[in-house]
């Protein structure tokens, strides 16, 4: 089940769902808007050869900070990690599902390849952020802009192992900006 404004209000009022900083104009009927941070992840191209998920070079990417009232230009095909300016909480009880704008999608612009559910528990930590311009111009990325949304969907029961739980090795709990892939922490097969 899809959570609806007035529950999402409520879970916010009583502090089982986190979403901050937040303005009320930010929940929508069935989810919550988030806005861009001001960091972001881009690949070191002119030196990275290749990417190996099981050995990511510590060189592989570099960190862009955008000064106040400045944008990031995101050109045609480029990938980069960007991150939502709020920070999120989910009891164990509830997933979060990250989708764009469609007024975004409509310009090109992708803020998620994949990595678009978000586990219950999920502690007090940033979305990182997938984002790809298919488009055939540059767009510009202004922190703080509306650039995704945060719908909210019920489990059946409480999960069990919640992320974060010590069995689990999830490897992104309280992240805080773009962070990078930590594949490399997973056993490569023989």
């Amino acid at each position: 089940m899809i959570l609806s404004d007035g529950t999402i209000r409520r879970l916010l009022a009583e502090g089982r769902l986190v979403v901050e900083p937040i303005e009320p104009s930010q929940v929508q009927p069935a989810s919550v808007d988030v806005r861009l941070g001001d960091e972001f992840l881009v690949f070191r191209n002119h030196t990275a050869e290749v990417i190996d998920p099981y050995d990511r070079r510590a060189d592989l990417m570099e960190k862009v900070a955008v000064a106040a009232g400045d944008a990031f230009v995101l050109h045609p095909g480029e990938f980069v990690l960007g991150t939502t300016l709020e920070a999120i909480g989910l009891p164990d009880d509830l997933v979060a599902r990250v989708e764009g704008k469609s007024s975004l999608g409509r310009l090109g612009l992708l803020i998620h390849a994949t990595a678009g559910f978000v586990d219950p528990g999920w502690t007090r930590g940033q979305i990182t952020l997938e984002l790809s311009n298919v488009a055939t111009l540059p767009i510009k990325l202004w922190p703080g802009m509306r650039i995704g949304q945060l719908s909210f969907h019920t489990l059946d029961a409480p999960a069990e192992r919640p992320y974060g739980h010590p069995d689990l090795g999830s490897k992104y709990v309280g992240q805080q900006g773009p962070v990078a892939s930590q594949y490399q922490a997973n056993t490569r097969p023989s």
